[in-house]
């Protein structure tokens, strides 16, 4: 098992795209929306999560907060792929405020 007890940072320090997995809002016990089938994590090595303290995940990822990067996989606003999800409706984490959540994308509740 490489990812022993689900272990999220484990699988996005290896950049795994995931989407159905039962855990909690990062810093929360409140289920997060991949607990319900109703979000996504593309790339999040390369697209990671960070918010207004400082909470980077996966932790590896400093390097990638440069989002003028333009290496294969790393999402901007207007690519291919991030319309693909938010010409559906999704929401995509890299618009918001805090946190930045440049992996994620979710259906509306």
């Amino acid at each position: 098992n490489f990812y022993p007890g689900a272990e999220d940072e484990l699988s996005m320090e290896d950049n795994n795209t995931s989407a159905f997995n039962c855990r909690p809002l990062p810093g929360s016990n409140a289920p997060s929306e991949h607990s319900y089938g109703r979000a996504i994590d593309v790339n999040p090595l390369l697209n990671p999560y960070i918010d207004s303290s400082g909470d980077l995940q996966p932790k590896t990822a400093g390097a990638y907060l440069d989002r003028s990067r333009t290496d294969p996989g790393i999402l901007h606003d207007g690519d291919l792929a991030v319309r693909a999800f938010t010409d559906r409706g999704w929401r995509w984490g890299g618009d918001w405020t805090s946190p930045k959540d440049y992996q994620h994308f979710e259906l509306p509740g």
